[in-house]
């Protein structure tokens, strides 16, 4: 039924001048508008809507991820654009914040300014 369907991401903000400038200016993602309701980007095989709320309590999950292809590299840049990656005491991580799973996996956490736990993933 959804298997051929594009997915849309979803991320709460409190500020969405502070959002724009962090998915747009700081990832570099693209911003597309603001229709009233979110501001919406647009991914390579995604949407991504930040939508205004009143309240917020960031969850303490990853809320949203990106699968990359070289995680070192991804992270480097992030980390030069002002990016903090978070640091785990139950993770062993490596000098960039990077755990490795059991089965290879690699994964590294940030927050955006509404403190949204995001991610960055090898595969």
């Amino acid at each position: 039924m959804l298997k051929d369907c594009k997915l849309i991401g979803i991320v709460p903000t409190l500020d969405k001048a502070r959002a724009k400038a962090f998915y747009h200016d700081t990832l570099g993602i693209e911003f597309v508008a603001d229709d009233g309701f979110a501001l919406v980007f647009k991914l390579p095989n995604a949407m991504l809507r930040v939508v205004p709320v009143q309240e917020l309590t960031p969850q303490p999950f990853t809320l949203l991820g990106w699968e990359v292809t070289a995680i070192e590299d991804e992270v480097k840049a992030l980390t030069d654009a002002g990016i903090v990656f978070e640091r785990y005491s139950y993770f062993e991580q490596d000098t960039l914040g990077i755990w490795t799973a059991p089965n290879g996996n690699k994964v590294a956490w940030f927050k955006d300014p509404d403190g949204n736990n995001l991610s960055l993933s090898q595969h």
